[in-house]
């Protein structure tokens, strides 16, 4: 007897060639937060013409798909679409077409896997029932965009679901899932930092303040949050991603720019983390005789917990159509997603889906070369393989909803 999940999937075969070229089209085109005009467009089209109604500008450039096939729960399908300031480098024919802008986390991938999955539970109304909520979200790399939506109304426009349900791309073989329950994706923050110096001549530093020195000296400090500051139980990162500073090599400069980011899991460790930052970027700038220091946070992402018994309930039904389904543990990577679970008062389920060649991945893994030959997300040479991963994450969108979803009426 043919399961619902197995009569929705049918139709994955005379979708694919589709998808695949909206995929290669996305990432030749990709485009940054809140600047997703394109894609959305390109998303927006097609759920439409699938059967969907569709809200474009939610939270400014993110789409709203709704499909309602009579009683039965709310569901919350949600993929990011922006991309990342980073220049490819991955020699792919179909390679980003604008300089320094690049698909390097997998977002076209998000997207064109909830296309296809839309369109695939549209077109099988007769298997389920209830309300699909499909979200194409924009900023996710900003740590904004869910919240962004969420304040534009989404649920008090669009309905509130009775859980939400997402994924993400990652170096696993392409056809693996990773599934954690719990705390599973890192809290994260982000600082910007200004420290004030006195400019003056490069020959004549007494009679300056050099905040090149001081952002040294900032920088060094604030990795001992780390080692000296939390126990060696918890888990902490802390990242110095940019420093500016100066114009020529004997200008002594008026100030320098930082910014800090910061992962933690535990609440209380993460206030403490962030009281440290704080007081070493302060503290540092005293101990120079520097002005005092700007410090402004810029962006923030919760904790993103899965709900135990909901990963359960859809990790069993991802092991009826996925040959391996791994337990990543703690990601230290963030994700706004766990906003629309926490906003509505539901359960939030966020799974990983491999995008890489099974055997490079096992030869890497075994012989403890993984960080050096995997790309990872980020990465300039992120490369995900478009087939399986495609197929893989239509399917796994798919078969979550269809779990949580009503049956046929």
């Amino acid at each position: 007897m043919t399961s619902p999940r197995e009569a929705v999937l049918t139709g994955l075969e005379d979708l694919r060639a589709g998808l695949e070229d909206l995929y290669r089209d996305l990432h030749a085109h990709p485009e940054l937060a809140y600047e997703e005009h394109r894609t959305a467009a390109e998303a927006a089209k097609r759920v439409e013409a699938a059967g969907y109604e569709v809200t474009t500008g939610v939270g400014r450039t993110g789409v709203v798909a709704v499909l309602r096939n009579g009683t039965g729960p709310t569901v919350l399908l949600r993929a990011d679409m922006d991309a990342l300031p980073v220049e490819e480098q991955t020699d792919l024919p179909y390679s980003s077409t604008v300089e320094g802008v690049m698909h390097a986390c997998g977002h076209d991938m998000h997207t064109v896997c909830l296309i296809g999955a839309l369109d695939l539970l549209a077109r099988s109304r007769d298997q389920w029932s209830g309300t699909i909520l499909g979200v194409f979200q924009p900023a996710e790399e900003v740590d904004s965009g869910a919240v962004t939506m969420l304040e534009d109304g989404l649920y008090e426009r669009f309905g509130r679901p009775d859980v939400t349900l997402g994924q993400h791309l990652a170096p696993l073989p392409a056809g693996w899932l990773g599934c954690h329950p719990g705390p599973a994706f890192a809290a994260t923050d982000t600082f910007d930092v200004r420290l004030h110096g006195k400019s003056g001549h490069g020959s004549r530093p007494e009679t300056a303040i050099d905040p090149v020195v001081l952002a040294a000296s900032t920088v060094l400090r604030l990795q001992t949050i780390v080692s000296r500051e939390v126990s060696a139980k918890d888990h902490v990162v802390v990242t110095v991603g940019t420093i500016h500073g100066g114009t020529r090599d004997n200008i002594i400069p008026e100030h320098v720019d930082l910014s800090v980011n910061v992962r933690t899991f535990d609440e209380q460790v993460r206030q403490r983390v962030l009281a440290a930052v704080e007081r070493i970027v302060r503290g540092e700038a005293a101990t120079a005789g520097a002005p005092e220091p700007d410090l402004k946070r810029v962006n923030s992402a919760p904790l993103l917990f899965n709900d135990e018994a909901a990963m359960e309930r859809t990790k069993t039904a991802f092991a009826e159509a996925f040959p391996m389904i791994v337990d990543p543990g703690l990601v230290t990577g963030s994700e706004d997603f766990g906003n629309y679970g926490a906003a509505a008062g539901v359960p939030t389920v966020f799974w990983l889906f491999g995008g890489e060649d099974q055997e490079r991945f096992v030869t890497a893994y075994t012989g403890g070369t993984f960080e050096r030959d995997i790309p990872s997300n980020h990465s300039p040479k992120f490369a995900p393989l478009l087939q399986p991963t495609l197929d893989g994450g239509v399917t796994a969108l798919v078969t979550a909803a269809l779990t949580w979803l009503g049956p046929a009426s």
